[in-house]
């Protein structure tokens, strides 16, 4: 008879499997997610899943106790070794697999890790973890003997994402570029990737260190990038990339040492695709500056607006047939070219790609975008289950009031001076806010809009960053 286990709750996010190693997530729990996970892959009439792991000192006990829970269903495991998230996806379409784990903690601080799943070819998330978990608190689970093999991919993946570069204009634009890996899980592929692309590349924290000795491998917090932007300033160099810990979120700065956000990615990159695939839907989620979905539709595009979560964003882009989606996160998804995944070192190569036919420099195409005025998210703790209920009270009074609210993924308010944003966080006890406005004046309105609603739900919001 299976074992039953039963795991801490907060572990079991809506998009993934993540605790804190040795008191919410332990290697008993690895090897259950494990028995649990391959007992949904055999029921799915899978055998086959890869097997990855990042940079974290905890990684490789949690790799060697989930690869005892899916032998023990009798599935099959390829163990693809270190490296980023991305590498575990393209593994599982290279291969032809029938899922993926990859043990990861993503951005998170050193002392946590958990998993990323992926069923098929698609997400796992939502109710697809709660159901894991039932499983294995029931001992509802497969039983059997697998076998395991160690496939060397790496060399492959780099190659792969090399078909897609364009070494004549990287050629002819002589770019330099500095690349902080943040010593995350990326750093061996962005090592081995540079050798092989032309102009000159300045590596920083590129040595895979689970401590993150530089700084947290979370490229949307500005403190995270100010070593990346010394660098570009001390070296004259044309722009910088940064990526998180697992390699599926991207930063950016220009020569100036100005952060080109997620949004701003997503509009410089959605040209080229624009131009190959004429009136493509683009998604992105909710958080992203209307000054992308208006210049998606001067392109010639159709913007789609969807809920925030990359899981979300991927199951959109397989219904809509989307050749391109990104999030304010930092979360790119090319489906153009490649495989609809989250791949941050891919998208720098196709960022790097556009920046080089441009001729303009990443300044030149940041400065091409229409000047808005706007926050980065403000995040509100909340006590646990109140940031759901605090939406709901909001748009009941906007409704009432008859806003021009759009209520996807939270409330999300059109004015005459621009829009803001309040939603509840799947993963913390947070609300997520954003403004923007015309100008400087037109966003202190907009956000005293904000303001007044938290209030009459009894927060009190922070001052205007």
């Amino acid at each position: 008879m299976p074992k039953k286990h039963k795991f801490n709750n907060s572990i079991l996010r809506e998009y993934d499997i993540r605790g804190i190693v040795g008191d919410t997530l332990t290697e008993s729990d690895a090897e259950a997610i494990g028995r649990a996970f391959g007992s949904v892959i055999i029921r799915n009439g899978g055998q086959k899943v890869c097997l990855g792991y990042d940079g974290r000192l905890s990684s490789p006990m949690m790799e060697a106790a989930i690869l005892k829970g899916l032998l023990s269903t009798g599935i099959d495991v390829v163990r693809i070794g270190l490296g980023p998230s991305p590498m575990l996806y393209y593994s599982v379409y290279e291969l032809d697999a029938d899922g993926g784990i990859m043990i990861t903690g993503s951005h998170n601080p050193p002392h946590y890790n958990g998993f990323k799943m992926m069923i098929g070819k698609g997400g796992c998330y939502g109710e697809q973890i709660q159901e894991i978990g039932r499983m294995s608190a029931e001992g509802d689970l497969e039983e059997g003997a697998g076998k395991e093999s160690k496939i060397a991919i790496f060399d492959r993946y780099i190659d792969r994402m090399l078909q897609d570069v364009d070494f004549e204009a990287l050629k002819k634009a002589d770019l330099t570029v500095g690349w902080d890996a943040g010593n995350g899980a990326s750093g061996d592929v962005i090592a081995s990737l540079t050798k092989r692309l032309p102009g000159k590349h300045v590596l920083l924290n590129e040595k895979i260190d689970g401590t993150f000795p530089s700084h947290h491998p979370d490229p949307t917090v500005p403190k995270n990038l100010v070593e990346l932007q010394e660098a570009v300033a001390d070296q004259n160099m044309d722009m910088g990339v940064a990526f998180d810990g697992d390699g599926d979120r991207i930063g950016a700065i220009d020569c100036g040492g100005e952060i080109i956000w997620g949004d701003q990615l997503l509009a410089i990159l959605a040209k080229d695709v624009l131009e190959d695939l004429p009136g493509s839907k683009i998604i992105a989620d909710i958080k992203c500056s209307q000054v992308l979905f208006d210049h998606i539709k001067r392109l010639g595009g159709e913007p789609v607006m969807w809920k925030t979560g990359h899981s979300l964003i991927k199951s959109k882009m397989v219904e809509l047939n989307a050749p391109l989606a990104g999030e304010m996160s930092g979360h790119i998804f090319f489906k153009h070219k490649y495989y609809g995944f989250d791949d941050a070192v891919y998208v720098a190569l196709r960022l790097l790609n556009t920046v080089a036919r441009s001729g303009d420099g990443l300044e030149g195409l940041r400065k091409s975008l229409p000047s808005v005025v706007n926050t980065p998210e403000i995040r509100i703790e909340c006590e646990e289950g109140r940031p759901f209920v605090i939406v709901d009270e909001v748009l009941a009074r906007l409704r009432k009031a008859g806003a021009d609210v759009n209520d996807l993924d939270g409330a999300r308010v059109l004015t005459d001076d621009g829009w803001w944003l309040i939603r509840a966080s799947n993963t913390q006890n947070v609300i997520v806010a954003r403004c923007e406005g015309k100008d400087k004046e037109a966003l202190a309105r907009v956000y005293e809009q904000l303001s007044a609603q938290l209030r009459l739900s009894g927060v009190e919001p922070p001052k205007l960053p």
